[in-house]
């Protein structure tokens, strides 16, 4: 008889999900709250949180963590809600290219097995069926569908399925939103000049932080290619900064919101989203490259993403690393409770072949052969043992939740 694994105490996982969210909230300590009731929401919603414990499960459970062959650049922090419509959005050019949907968060990137990523996706794919409306059987079944689109991706034809029709829904209607909706929505103008308005997404930066962003921004600039800096003078001038609250995972952060003349006029105005990087979470079971937080994440998502964002770099606040976007109109996420389910099986088969080629486009050693039915078998069933475990975890956080965070609290 084979070893028996070790047992995982969902209560102990718990805990421990408490103890790290204080230590990465410590800094802002108003943030633990907001972190805990957004994780309390759902289950997918309690696994958004949880990429540490998740890997800590993989590294307490290696059984897990075992599988078929084949690795590279992974996203590490794989769910549903990881896919998200953007535009490569030429700063000096128009604004007529079409909006792309691919994944969109590469803050836990690293070289790791394929595996990874796909336990990941099909746990969040399994937790996330009251979302989506669905059984689960049905869910089950979303499962396998989503695996055998990655397979196919990965070692057949590198083509996407037929865009499903929530996608194209998405990608139409951002495609459409203009850059003053953007501005509408997070600033408000103050004698003829925008700034960010402040309340739960945008709070005034703490003064250490404030003084340093300038010559952050400048540093960003600096690592962009020639070809993606603007000619425009001016157009770089800061107009506002704000402390960003926004996400699960990576609530607790430092994360920089800079609003900057742009084309000019408070309607010309462009956003850059200045994100903290630190070691990813896999680096529990794998060793993280060497390269710097932020030149990670932009590794990985220039090298998975044939189309990636424009304008993303890097630079850092009093020594910790930051990798900068430029936000557009043009970026939003599907509506998982809003989805209809005639549509999820499509939908299912469109985000494993994206994930397929992004793991191809960032492969460092493929395996001798591809993965056969019984390989994606052992994916599946892996993520329902992790699906329960989290569910379980989920519960056992939540009955600590509702002592520690008054009713009503967001």
């Amino acid at each position: 008889m084979g070893k028996k694994p070790r047992a995982i105490d969902p209560v102990a996982l718990a805990e421990r999900q408490l103890e790290l969210d204080r230590e990465r909230t410590k800094r802002f300590p108003e943030l633990f709250t907001r972190k805990m009731t957004r994780m309390s929401a759902s289950p997918l919603a309690y696994l958004r949180g949880a990429a540490p414990v998740f890997y800590e499960v993989l590294e307490t459970r290696p059984d897990l963590a075992d599988g078929p062959e084949g690795e590279g650049w992974i996203a590490g922090d794989m769910h549903l809600e990881n896919f998200g419509a953007y535009h490569p959005d030429p700063i000096d050019g128009g604004d007529d290219e079409d909006a792309v949907f691919n994944l969109n968060d590469f803050d836990d990137a690293v070289i790791a097995p394929w595996r990874f990523d796909l336990l990941r996706l099909t746990t969040s794919l399994l937790l996330g069926g009251r979302e989506l409306g669905a059984t689960g059987v049905v869910a089950l079944s979303l499962s396998d569908k989503l695996l055998d689109a990655w397979c196919t991706a990965v070692f057949g034809k590198r083509k996407l399925p037929p865009v499903p029709p929530p996608v194209a829904r998405l990608v139409d209607q951002v495609c459409r939103r203009s850059r003053k909706q953007l501005l509408d929505a997070r600033t408000e103008v103050r004698r003829g000049q925008r700034r960010f308005v402040r309340g739960p997404r945008y709070q005034d930066l703490p003064e250490g932080i404030a003084k340093k962003v300038p010559a952050a921004f400048a540093r960003y600039i600096e690592s962009l290619p020639e070809d993606e800096r603007p000619k425009r003078k001016g157009c770089f001038e800061i107009v506002d900064a704000a402390f960003r609250i926004a996400g699960t995972g990576s609530l607790g952060g430092v994360r920089v919101a800079v609003l900057v003349a742009g084309k000019g006029g408070s309607d010309g105005n462009w956003i850059f989203d200045m994100k903290e990087q630190g070691e990813p979470s896999a680096s529990l079971v794998v060793k993280a490259p060497r390269l710097a937080p932020a030149e990670r994440v932009e590794t990985a998502m220039t090298t998975c993403l044939e189309r990636p964002p424009r304008m993303i770099g890097r630079s850092e606040i009093a020594g910790i690393s930051m990798f900068v976007r430029k936000l557009a109109p043009q970026e939003d996420k599907l509506n998982l409770r809003q989805l209809r389910t005639e549509d999820l099986p499509a939908l299912a088969s469109y985000l494993g072949a994206l994930l397929g080629i992004a793991h191809r486009n960032g492969a460092t050693k493929l395996p001798k052969k591809p993965w056969s039915k019984s390989d994606l078998g052992v994916v599946r069933d892996r993520a329902i043992d992790l699906a329960g475990l989290h569910e379980a975890v989920y519960l056992a956080l939540s009955e600590r939740i509702r002592h520690l965070v008054p009713q009503g609290a967001s």
